[in-house]
């Protein structure tokens, strides 16, 4: 299937928000972001009383409302305490796979928009000291930030203006390789994120109206359950555009399109799934069919939040899921294509 997507822009714009800030309830600024690249690609943007974005694009037809979902948010932390040593005890944001946090660069931002520079650390923090450096568990409990600041007391640290309840932002080491691969934190769901940016980037440039009125939703809230609980009245069917997982008996790749026939909320509208696995085996584009147990999506949260719709779930695949991410160009370019066929077929 030939489509004149623009991959400079699809990877530049990963880039551009892999290495935003925004964990789950700090995402005014990347919304903010998220609308001025809608309007300028003449779409009209507004968001929710929580803070969500809506894209809508017009259709040939009104008579249904198709939304398209993907999550903004991301993982991250939160201060939840400081010692007496002057180091800084945290709570999560989501659900990180703590032991990859130890030894990684973070932000600290107080209330009044200061920065602070430090690194999570496990509590035995040296094999030159600590009998137990190697072997103690890298949980909540047995790891502190390190704050690069002169601070020996839980004074000094307040002094700074850092008090519970500030957010920690942890460093995503974006890289984009020379082979198209994309390493980062919060792939999961940044990733796609820039499908639907590229996806409307090309409708946009080429002058494509989809089939019936489309609200392209961003979500701020996912990553703790309640992202698209609420999403506009008028839209009758949910794709929300999320990672596809890797590993165990999955079949996904970095280089495919997820279409997830289940996950731990049950199983996804059958019609819908039906249509996006045709869609891929017609126009020869790279999919697996998974099921994925331990997953929930912008979908449940719309269905559970008593919204009158059906859904499905598609996505790029994206290994190493809440650690350190990675995927291929091709998954997100595989997934814009369905979502292309998705909304003009």
């Amino acid at each position: 299937m030939e489509l004149a997507i623009n991959k400079k822009y699809v990877l530049d714009t990963a880039k551009e928000i892999l290495t935003f800030n925004s964990p789950t309830g700090f995402c005014f600024d990347i919304i903010d972001l998220i609308g001025k690249k809608a309007e300028a690609f003449g779409y009209d943007f507004e968001t929710t009383r929580k803070g969500c974005g809506i894209i809508t694009v017009p259709g040939q037809s009104s008579e249904q409302v198709i939304g398209l979902s993907a999550h903004v948010d991301t993982l991250g932390a939160m201060v939840r305490s400081i010692t007496s040593s002057g180091t800084l005890k945290f709570t999560l944001l989501g659900g990180p796979i703590v032991p990859t946090l130890d030894s990684e660069y973070c932000e600290i931002r107080t209330r009044e928009g200061k920065i602070y520079t430090g690194t999570f650390l496990s509590t035995s923090p040296s094999v030159h000291v600590y009998e137990d450096a190697a072997s103690k568990k890298r949980d909540t409990d047995n790891m502190e930030i390190r704050i690069d600041e002169v601070v020996k007391s839980k004074e000094d640290v307040e002094a700074l203006g850092i008090c519970a309840g500030d957010f920690i932002f942890i460093d995503p080491k974006t890289t984009i390789t020379e082979s198209d691969f994309i390493k980062s934190r919060f792939i999961d769901d940044k990733g796609s994120v820039s499908c639907l940016m590229g996806l409307l980037e090309l409708m946009s440039r080429e002058k494509i109206t989809p089939k019936y009125t489309t609200k392209v939703f961003i979500s701020v809230y996912e990553e703790v359950g309640h992202g698209s609980s609420y999403i506009p009245a008028d839209i009758t069917e949910m794709l929300a555009v999320d990672m596809g997982c890797i590993g165990l008996d999955l079949t996904c790749t970095e280089y495919d399109v997820s279409i997830c026939a289940k996950d731990s909320g049950g199983p996804y509208d059958y019609n819908m799934v039906t249509k996006l696995v045709n869609l891929a085996k017609g126009n020869n584009i790279k999919y697996a069919v998974d099921i994925y147990p331990r997953y929930g999506s912008d979908v449940g949260a719309a269905l559970h939040g008593g919204n009158n719709i059906r859904g499905a779930l598609i996505g790029p695949g994206v290994h190493a899921s809440h650690g350190m991410e990675r995927t291929h160009y091709d998954a997100l370019e595989n997934t814009i294509k369905l979502l292309y066929l998705y909304l003009t077929k």
